[in-house]
């Protein structure tokens, strides 16, 4: 096989890409060693950046169908789901999280997408059934990547069909290793950067009916009994078979359950020995309940020191993995993707110098460097719920009991103690309500025109988002009217083809440079005069609020809805500083 892009590993980051790939035009290969998609739950949480770009992919939809209603999340701490002692079944504390509840108004504003709640062994095969749709893509599963050779030109992989034992080649310009490090980094002796063992999490997928014990609105359940054997267990609903209900999690027959070890805690749990520890921590002793996974990973927080070798770029676990907490490493992983299919792509097609590939690593090591920072300080902030909680690692159970009854006591110093709780709990919304952490994030690299501006303020707890078209920040979401269609900012860049220009009232200018740019360069580039007469209506006045120009001037924005360069007002030679610009970011 001979194709432009090979891309190794068949999870989300492989699959998204793939998808990708096929809506630019690039023919490529996939393969993975598994014969199917994942059964193991894994990741659930699809943040609004990621569904931004499933949305661009055209997949967003699919995944909405069957994910939990937005807008909806809490995260719920309780005692226990079941049990008759005094501390069984009691709410030790909620909070609105993921855009639910008091979050939904602000989310919205923020994005067009907001979080959904949808395991990984959900999203994989939704993101395959795109993948093998697309006339450019060559989807192979039970194909093992075994090794390859890189030249002058390109790259030539040895692949063997994992059922008949025979190898086959495939030459290609470029390697996307989505292999979450498993086979390409031990070629490539990637070297992993950061603290490993911080923790081990059993991982259970269960089937049960949990409706009389949990609440609909429950996005993520944290049980927390000094009777348990764990420190904590949570629960997070994987949603009803038959499609989406108004009561997604009560409605669920299908669990995430998942225990937390020390990294010194020799414990084995297997599918066939975990069913009644799982009843013991839920206090459900006679609960129906069937184990179809259990798996125990270890907990660490590691950024490849670099994500490009040569023609090989490595993306989600291959270049960075995640603590669990703020569900940051399946959305990491998309978006990497996100940020390097459109460069692989200007690149093949001639339309960019082979330089701009050295941006890929430049933007995304950063960003990624970012979550894992972020996800690792959430996990260690949890430390803070036993605090808040009158809890201690160091004390007996019977003084765990007897701290937990105080705090639940119906007596005024028991208030005073949920008052205070509930105030140093709340510090764990830094996991469940960072919408600038999802949203956020900003590119520095040769691809972006920088304007002069400085960096806007961020919120130091990662919890408001602020829009801004400053080049190398996402473009800020707002509706836009077009004759008779409504579409967000984000859409005018199309499938991801095409570079945008927004400009203000007066920029036929701008519109016309354009025109002759994209002439000259081979480079679409849609245009949208905001304001103009025959152009696009704000029709609530959020692109106004956020665009930071005048009526003269203009934004250019990246297929991947990054701002790229931003000028304020007219210039005396639109088309000469639109081909600078431009010529620049795509380094040619």
């Amino acid at each position: 096989m001979d194709v432009p892009v090979l891309v190794i590993g068949g999870g989300p980051a492989g699959l998204a890409g793939s998808i990708l790939l096929s809506r630019l035009g690039i023919d490529h290969v996939l393969v993975e060693r598994h014969p199917s998609t994942s059964p193991y739950p894994k990741a659930h949480l699809i943040n609004p950046r990621t569904l931004e770009i499933l949305r661009q992919a055209g997949v967003a939809d699919d995944v909405y169908e069957i994910g939990g209603p937005p807008g909806e999340y809490r995260v719920r701490f309780q005692t226990s789901l079941g049990g008759d002692g005094p501390l069984d079944g009691r709410e030790l504390f909620a909070i609105d999280g993921f855009g639910g509840g008091s979050l939904r108004a602000s989310t919205e504003r923020a994005t067009p997408c907001p979080h959904t709640n949808l395991p990984q062994l959900r999203l994989e095969p939704v993101l395959r059934r795109h993948a093998e749709q697309h006339g450019h893509a060559t989807v192979l599963f039970g194909h093992e990547f075994v090794r390859y050779d890189e030249d002058a030109d390109g790259v030539t992989a040895l692949v063997r069909d994992c059922r008949t034992g025979e190898n086959f080649t495939v030459r290609a310009q470029y390697v996307i290793g989505a292999d979450g490090g498993k086979t390409l980094a031990h070629q490539l002796g990637v070297t992993l950067e950061g603290p490993r063992s911080i923790a081990r999490l059993v991982s259970n997928h269960i089937s049960a009916d949990l409706s009389d014990h949990v609440q609909g609105d429950a996005l993520i359940t944290l049980l927390m009994h000094p009777e348990n054997p764990f420190k904590f267990v949570g629960l997070v609903p994987m949603g009803p078979s038959y499609g989406k209900g108004t009561d997604w999690a009560r409605e669920s027959e299908e669990w995430g359950v998942s225990f937390a070890l020390r990294p010194e805690d020799s414990t084995t749990l297997t599918e066939d020995t975990v069913a009644p520890i799982i009843r013991q921590a839920l206090r459900l002793p006679g609960l129906d309940l069937t184990v179809h996974r259990t798996s125990t990973w270890g907990v660490e927080r590691v950024v490849a020191d670099r994500f490009r070798y040569g023609r090989v770029f490595l993306v989600g676990d291959a270049a960075h993995r995640h603590v669990p907490t703020s569900g940051l490493g399946l959305n990491s992983a998309v978006q990497d993707v996100h940020n390097l299919a459109w460069k692989i792509a200007a690149v093949v097609r001639g339309q960019a110098g082979p330089d701009l590939l050295d941006t890929y690593e430049a933007e995304r090591r950063p960003a990624d460097v970012r979550n894992a920072d972020w996800a690792l300080f959430t996990f260690m902030n949890n430390a803070n719920i036993d605090v808040g909680l009158g809890l201690s690692a160091s004390a007996s159970q019977e003084q765990n009991i007897a701290a937990l009854a105080a705090y639940l006591s119906d007596t005024q110093a028991g208030a005073t103690l949920r008052a205070r709780g509930a105030e140093i709990i709340a510090t764990q919304r830094t996991e469940y309500q960072a919408l600038d952490i999802e949203l956020g994030f900003s590119y520095e690299s040769a691809a972006i025109v920088p304007d002069g501006t400085p960096r806007p303020p961020s919120d130091p707890l990662g919890l408001h988002y602020r829009a801004t078209t400053r080049p190398g920040h996402r473009l800020p979401h707002a509706w836009l009217q077009h004759g008779t269609e409504r579409m967000s900012t984000h859409d005018l860049t199309g499938v991801g083809d095409s570079f945008a220009l927004i400009t203000g009232r007066d920029g036929d200018t701008w519109r016309k440079a354009a025109a002759t740019v994209t002439e000259e360069l081979g480079v679409a580039i849609t245009t949208a005069c905001v304001g103009a007469a025959d152009g696009y209506l704000d029709p609530t006045g959020e692109w106004g609020q956020v665009s930071d120009i005048a009526d003269d001037g203009a934004v250019l924005v990246r297929p991947d809805n990054h701002v790229a360069w931003r000028i304020h007002d007219s210039v005396q030679d639109p088309v000469h500083e639109l081909r600078k610009a431009l010529s620049g970011i795509l380094a040619r």
